[in-house]
């Protein structure tokens, strides 16, 4: 067990591991942030911080020196840094999880080597996105096998002109095309597990996306009792499967037929898994926490409903491509049903996330309303 007073090491220094150090630094443990970059979210509120890049191999070591176990808060971080890193310290989730998690694909072959659902796919060598789009036909997605998030590195190809366009853009690239799946909802669930094999699934969220990126996450989804069911025993079988210690969270399309479809995993917070913070009997970024350093696992259920929005950078006022003034924080403050978090990222831009903010209701169409309406004011 590593117990309270003793260091983390965080990769990353976004809102998820801002997040996350908060909620371990409330359980008593000092927090070490690995970030590249100047001025980040995680930095800003960590015990200690190393700027330094993933390819600085001696700085990656007197960084696993100085904590008692390092986890991560995004994908995108080298092979070789995790090696270095696990050569000296507990890491969590392992760098293998990771190494199937950061390239899609590597993630389809293990989700089909596993019997688990998922969209037919092909796999297109130096983007020959015509070979593979043959396999899988019209319509698909193509995604880059590596370095994608909200929407990036990716296109829909419904057309023999579409197909000849992403044809150049991705030519040269390692990619995956995926069957276009005709999806009712898209829903999540992140699934927490530690060394000995508990797990505690969190409840089932419904996500909504606005230009490939999460908009609003409602919590319960608005699916069948049976398809909430499937769907916390899918993210448990993936996360036992892959011996995750730590969070995964699992996207899945819920079909018009009802079937399960998974698309994506992440191993580590995840931003549909927000709602929890203030409407979960555990938060998110407490579970994790609570795994990777041997604690029991907390409640996993959701207190009320609650309605999670993110705020992009679209929500400063702008004039000429430069900011002129913040969103309207008081309309949110001032709603006693809605709480407003903000990461401190230190400019906005178009699209970036900025924060996010839960409503709680006893009701659910209640709490969508009210967020609904608070959205617009912003």
């Amino acid at each position: 067990m590593i117990r309270p007073g003793q260091a983390i090491g965080i990769l990353g220094g976004g809102q998820l591991g801002r997040m996350l150090a908060h909620a371990a630094q409330d359980l008593g443990y000092r927090v070490h942030v690995y970030e590249p970059s100047a001025q980040s979210p995680a930095a800003a509120v960590a015990d200690r911080e190393t700027q330094a890049p993933y390819e600085d191999l001696a700085a990656l070591e007197a960084f696993a020196r100085s904590v008692d176990v390092v986890t991560y808060e995004f994908e995108n971080i080298p092979a070789e840094a995790l090696e270095a890193i696990e050569a000296i310290a507990e890491l969590h989730p392992a760098a293998g999880v990771l190494r199937i998690c950061q390239n899609r694909w590597r993630e389809k072959a293990w989700l089909r080597a596993n019997g688990v659902p998922h969209a037919a796919y092909a796999e297109a060598l130096e983007g020959d996105i015509e070979a593979a789009a043959s396999q899988v036909g019209l319509p698909c997605v193509v995604k880059t096998a590596d370095f994608g998030y909200d929407g990036k590195g990716q296109m829909r190809i419904a057309t023999a002109d579409d197909l000849v366009r992403a044809a150049a853009i991705f030519r040269g690239r390692r990619c995956v095309v995926e069957q276009w799946i005709d999806f009712e909802r898209e829903i999540s669930v992140i699934c927490a597990r530690t060394r000995s094999g508990e797990t505690r699934p969190f409840p089932a969220a419904e996500n909504l996306h606005a230009n490939h990126v999460l908009d609003i996450s409602i919590v319960p989804a608005r699916v069948a009792p049976s398809v909430e069911a499937e769907a916390r025993r899918l993210a448990v079988r993936i996360a036992d499967g892959l011996e995750v210690v730590g969070l995964l969270a699992v996207e899945m399309f819920l079909t018009r037929g009802g079937d399960l479809i998974v698309n994506e995993l992440a191993p580590r917070p995840h931003n549909s898994g927000h709602w929890s913070m203030d409407g979960g009997e555990t938060s998110q970024f407490e579970q994790h926490v609570r795994a990777i350093c041997g604690l029991p696992l907390g409640p996993s259920g959701a207190r009320n409903p609650t309605v999670m929005v993110n705020v992009l950078g679209d929500a400063w006022k702008w004039g000429d491509g430069v900011v002129v003034g913040e969103p309207d924080w008081a309309a949110v403050l001032a709603e006693p049903r809605a709480k407003l978090h903000i990461y401190g990222k230190p400019e906005p831009r178009p699209g970036r996330k900025m924060g996010h903010f839960t409503v709680q209701a006893a009701d659910l169409e209640e709490a969508l309303f009210v967020a609904m309406a608070l959205k617009a004011t912003l």
